[in-house]
């Protein structure tokens, strides 16, 4: 704007200075062509004056450009800040959030195992109890003798037939084997209800686990999601097993992470000492191009050595033998001529260090499971340390304690449920859990055979609390109060808990499916039990018989 003005003021200096009248000529006189000279003389000043004009709205243009800049500098300031504001706040509030979550969800695990104790909590919890009737304990006593005590009386003589055949069967197998190049097996083991007596749902079929290990000069090695290793959230209760030399190093030497130059060589390993071939590898079962033991192909591995070994005695049998489901490497059924059959699964394992926990690859899977893993990625079980901690708390229990007596009315309960309504995400795995931690958490007293039906209420309702968290934790992983006398790894004691409810957090649908079947089996359970029930006298007092083991 300074420029503008100077220069509107030097075009009137020099309009004045070279006036004519003002500098007339030295003679005085006027010229001739005075006409002339006025006619230019207006031409000029209207020149000028259109030049200035011209200056005039440049200047305001200009000056109008400078406002709008200023303007828009002001807004965008403006928004700067209300967003670095808008930001703190944002930031403020999730961490606030974040806290309280913390807080919440360790406060609920660090009151986890003290469930049971807490008296006042049960009688708040139990909402969908209102309006419910429940047994009484001389209908339940009557229930459990007629339904069953009565038609589980012949699982310890289907137990000792089938492992007596089982035994045969894996000596069969070894034979035909070749020692070797193939795995070697082990002798099995019952797990599951069927040897912790709390099956009551038919068909019963027996769960046996086979131990299998790689020939020499070959080893397994595992890592689970708790040992340091990556692992997805999703994975959490699996580990994978890398198949390696027994003289080779767990870190692994640089030599097989870095490149060599052709002039070095490795003092420990010699150039015939290298990277085993593809075709090995899959010969001792592992996923193509890797050392992780693959599933899939333990599966038919285990098939084809278990039809070898039936070929082999099965003239000594008057039975057929098959496979029942073709997606489990061993679920077998054998079929009598008369028309029955027995079913019982056989499955491999891998034993995890020098513990009885293993990995199992195949367990049968719910509804509430997520996408089938990997098949490099395989599934922890704890099976035999339950049925121990059961055998261990069962000896300072009161003699027919009824704590396998409620488990066992629970899940006739909730199977009878799911042939009415369909299945839910709850399995007995689950029923056994909720046992098992009010088992670690009431006195023993609590278990005798009369407190039946508050024992059993008191399951209903910690059922009821764990699937209004969506959380029930595994009774093993992270628990610091398991029995030592059980020599339970140390490793899993120390890890986070693990959540068996975490997919109902992800799959809205099968938990409403499961909130709605537990509600409706608990408005059936008068229903359900006087279907098999006798007519009693009300002064019907009896104790329960337990089975006897």
């Amino acid at each position: 704007m300074p420029v503008g003005i100077f220069r509107v003021c030097l075009v009137v200096i020099t309009a004045i200075i070279n006036h004519p009248l003002l500098f007339p000529k030295e003679n005085g006189t006027v010229p001739e062509n005075t006409e002339e000279i006025i006619q230019k003389m207006k031409e000029r000043e209207e020149s000028l004056r259109l030049e200035q004009l011209r200056l005039e709205r440049e200047i305001a243009d200009q000056e109008a450009r400078q406002k709008t800049l200023e303007k828009a500098a002001e807004v965008v300031e403006e928004r700067e800040e209300g967003k670095v504001r808008w930001d703190m706040w944002t930031a403020l509030s999730m961490v606030i959030f974040l806290l309280i979550e913390l807080w919440r969800q360790d406060f609920q695990e660090a009151n986890w195992q003290d469930t049971g104790g807490e008296e006042d909590d049960m009688a708040v919890l139990g909402k969908a109890f209102k309006g419910v009737a429940f047994p009484d304990k001389a209908v339940l006593a009557s229930f459990y003798e007629k339904r069953i005590v009565g038609t589980t009386g012949d699982m310890a003589r289907m137990r000792e037939m089938v492992e007596g055949f089982a035994d045969d069967l894996l000596e069969a197998l070894r034979s035909v084997c070749n020692r070797d190049a193939d795995m070697e097996v082990e002798d099995c083991m019952g797990v599951g209800s069927m040897y912790e007596n709390w099956r009551v749902r038919k068909p019963f079929v027996c769960d046996l686990i086979v131990p299998f290990a790689p020939p020499e000069p070959y080893c397994f090695r595992s890592q689970t999601w708790c040992s340091g290793e990556p692992f997805p959230p999703d994975k959490q209760g699996y580990g994978t097993i890398k198949v390696c030399r027994a003289d080779e190093d767990v870190t692994g030497c640089i030599c097989d992470k870095t490149k060599l130059g052709e002039d070095m060589l490795c003092l420990l390993h010699s150039q015939t000492n290298t990277t085993r071939p593809s075709s090995e590898m899959e010969d001792l079962l592992c996923f193509k191009n890797t050392q992780y033991l693959d599933a899939n192909q333990v599966m038919k591995w285990f098939q084809i050595a278990v039809t070898k070994a039936w070929n082999r005695i099965s003239h000594k049998y008057e039975f057929d033998l098959s496979f029942s489901l073709l997606d489990s490497p061993g679920a077998l059924k054998i079929k009598f001529r008369s028309g029955k059959s027995i079913a019982f699964n056989l499955t491999p394992v891998v034993q995890y260090e020098n513990s009885d926990v293993y990995f199992i690859s195949h367990f049968p899977r719910s509804s509430l499971a997520e996408d089938l893993p990997s098949s490099t990625h395989w599934f922890l079980t704890f099976a035999v340390y339950e049925r121990r901690f059961i055998q261990l708390v069962s000896k300072t229990l009161p003699v027919n304690a009824c704590h396998v007596s409620c488990l066992q009315i629970l899940s006739f309960l909730h199977g009878k449920q799911c042939s009415l309504t369909g299945p839910s995400g709850l399995t007995n795995y689950h029923l056994k859990t909720v046992m098992l931690h009010l088992l670690q958490a009431r006195p023993s007293q609590d278990w005798a055979p009369e407190k039946l039906e508050a024992r059993l209420q008191d399951m209903l309702k910690l059922l009821e609390k764990c699937l209004h968290e969506k959380k029930l934790y595994h009774f093993f992983i992270g628990n610091g109060k398991v029995p030592a006398e059980l020599g339970f790894p140390i490793t899993f004691q120390r890890a986070e808990p693990l959540n068996l409810f975490r997919p109902f957090v992800l799959r809205r649908d099968v938990y409403r499916k499961t909130v709605d079947t537990f509600h409706e089996m608990l408005r059936n359970t008068s229903a359900l039990i006087n279907e098999y029930t006798v007519h009693i006298p009300l002064a019907h007092t009896n104790g329960i018989r337990k089975e006897s083991l």
